[in-house]
C-alpha cells in the first residue's frame, strides 16, 4: 500500500501522520489524510518509531525507603498572602518523611537558594546530623536546585533526591503538608505582616507536631512517632481492642480488630502500582 510505502521511507520514517501529510501538500502530493494514515499504521503497528529512533523515556527515581527518623526529609516552598494585594511571604518547610515531624521552617520575603540554604544548615546542626545518613527530597525548583544549596548539601554531606521534572505529584509529602496549614481551621488566609505569619506557624507546628494525630502515622502525633514511643503507644492501643473482642465478641461479628501494627517502612519515589498503600493519608 502506498501509505506504507510513502511512511517507511527514510525521510518519513520517524514521523507523525500529520507531519507527513504537511510534508507531503509542501511537495505537492496528497495521498490521503492525516487520519487514513494513522489508521493504516496503525493496523500495522507502524505507527510510532518505524526507525532506529526510541521512544522517549522518563526514568523515574528509585524508590527510597525510611525505617527510622532523619533518614529522608522533603521540603518545600508555599506561598502565603499578605494583607497587601499583590505582596506574598515565603514559607519553607523540611520535615521528615518517616515520622512527619516538621523539623524545621522559616519565612522571607522572597523565594531564594540562600534562603534554603541558610535554614538548612541550622536545621542540620540542631538535628545533630552525620554526614551521607540523610536524603533530602524537593521538587525542581531553583531554590531547592541553586549552586547555593547544593553547595549546602554537600559540605553537610547529604544526598539529594530530586522530583522528575514537570511532574506535580513527586514531593507528595510536603504538598499533603501544606495542604494541612491552609485548612488549618485557625488559618487567617493573609497576614499583616512576617511577624505576624510567623508567630501564627510556630503555633501551627506545635500543634502540628505535639497534638495532631496524624492519620498516615496510625493516629499518632509526629512527634511521638520521630521520638520512637508510637510503637508502645500502638501495643497498647491494640491490647485495649483485643480485650474489648474477648470482653464482647458479639460486637465484632467475627471481624478482626483495627491494624495497629507499628508502620516500619515509609515510601518516596514510590511505584505507581504501591502508590494507594505507600503513602495514602499523608497528612
Amino acid at each position: 500500500m502506498e501509505i506504507i510505502q510513502i511512511a517507511t521511507l527514510g525521510k518519513f520514517i520517524d514521523l507523525s501522520p500529520w507531519v507527513i501529510v504537511a510534508k507531503l501538500a509542501d511537495e505537492g502530493r496528497y495521498i490521503a489524510s492525516e487520519s487514513s494514515f494513522y489508521k493504516v499504521l496503525s493496523e500495522e503497528k507502524l505507527l510510532a518509531h518505524r526507525g532506529k529512533s526510541q521512544p522517549r523515556k522518563h526514568h523515574r527515581p528509585a524508590p527510597l525507603i525510611a525505617t527510622g527518623p532523619n533518614q529522608i526529609w522533603s521540603w518545600d516552598i508555599t506561598y502565603i498572602k499578605s494583607n497587601i494585594t499583590g505582596m506574598f511571604f515565603y514559607l519553607y518547610v523540611f520535615m521528615d518523611v518517616y515520622s512527619r515531624k516538621i523539623v524545621g521552617w522559616d519565612i522571607f520575603v522572597n523565594e531564594s537558594m540562600e534562603n534554603s540554604s541558610k535554614i538548612f544548615e541550622q536545621i542540620c546542626r540542631k538535628e545533630n546530623i552525620e554526614k551521607d545518613k540523610l536524603t533530602l527530597h524537593p521538587d525542581n525548583g531553583g531554590a531547592m536546585k541553586g549552586a547555593t544549596m547544593l553547595s549546602t548539601i554537600q559540605k553537610l554531606g547529604v544526598i539529594p533526591s530530586f522530583s522528575r521534572p514537570r511532574v506535580s505529584d513527586d514531593n507528595p509529602y510536603s504538598e499533603s503538608l501544606f495542604k494541612t496549614v491552609k485548612y488549618h481551621h485557625t488559618y487567617p488566609g493573609s497576614f499583616n505582616g512576617i511577624d505576624g505569619a510567623k508567630k501564627w506557624v510556630a503555633g501551627f507546628v506545635h500543634w502540628y507536631n505535639e497534638e495532631h494525630y496524624h492519620s498516615g502515622i496510625k493516629f499518632v502525633t509526629p512527634s511521638q512517632r520521630h521520638l520512637g514511643l508510637d510503637i508502645e503507644i500502638l501495643e497498647k492501643r491494640k491490647r485495649v481492642y483485643l480485650k474489648a473482642k474477648e470482653d464482647h465478641p458479639e460486637r465484632w461479628n467475627g471481624r478482626d480488630i483495627k491494624n495497629f501494627d507499628h508502620e516500619k517502612k515509609v515510601f518516596l519515589n514510590y511505584l505507581q502500582e504501591e502508590k494507594s498503600d505507600a503513602i495514602k493519608n499523608a497528612a
